[in-house]
């Protein structure tokens, strides 16, 4: 992880704390050009934390780059597993293993707490 990476990371909890807000699963994303500019964010309106195997797919496939997440796809499984919440019905897995190629950084466990308590939030409801 870089330093110079954190301040998007920190950025990233915000669209989710957002999606929460709005009802959905508490996932954001930020998308960084290589000059450090965002070029978009938003909440997903459905769940992705690391990627999903879809979407590391298509990232791979269009060439975007560096995948850098601050929750694991494995973390919000282990915590609704704690709390009880049904197993997800399509298996969890690393982007690397969908995509070997892709550079991947992640998770960062300065936002481990922060992100683990908006999924209690969500499935409290």
């Amino acid at each position: 992880m870089k330093d110079t990476e954190l301040p998007y990371l920190r950025r990233w909890v915000e669209p989710a704390a957002e999606a929460l807000e709005a009802g959905d699963e508490p996932f954001g994303s930020v998308l960084v050009g290589a000059e450090g500019e965002i070029l978009a964010e938003d909440h997903n309106r459905v769940a992705s934390g690391e990627h999903c195997r879809m979407c590391a797919a298509a990232h791979a496939w269009v060439g975007l780059g560096r995948i850098v997440y601050v929750a694991s796809s494995e973390q919000p499984a282990q915590w609704l597993g704690q709390l009880g919440v049904p197993a997800r019905p399509v298996r969890t897995l690393p982007v690397n293993e969908v995509v070997p190629g892709v550079v991947v950084a992640g998770p960062v466990p300065e936002f481990t707490e922060r992100v683990r308590q908006l999924h209690h939030r969500f499935h409290r409801r």
